[in-house]
């Protein structure tokens, strides 16, 4: 294989597989609050591309960044943890 830039992975939890070949998955993070300094759960949803649908809800996937694969897709790769 050949040998790829950096890019950008993340953790996230598969919460839909209805699509074909598409699953999302949530990422997240915390984040401090700029005043009470309490930390704040974030969540960014992504949708990746999953070519056997072999993910099912639940799932703790990886998933790494790529070109877009469709108008929704930016997250490619995944790797299932």
């Amino acid at each position: 294989m050949a040998e790829r830039n950096l890019r950008k992975t993340r953790i996230g939890v598969v919460t839909s597989n209805k699509m074909t070949k598409t699953i999302t998955v949530a990422v997240e993070r915390k984040v401090k609050h700029p005043i009470y300094g309490k930390f704040l759960k974030k969540t960014t949803k992504f949708h990746a591309h999953d070519e056997k649908n072999e993910c099912s809800i639940g799932d703790v996937v990886k998933i790494m960044e790529t070109r877009p694969l469709s108008t929704k897709q930016n997250a490619g790769d995944w790797l299932r943890s």
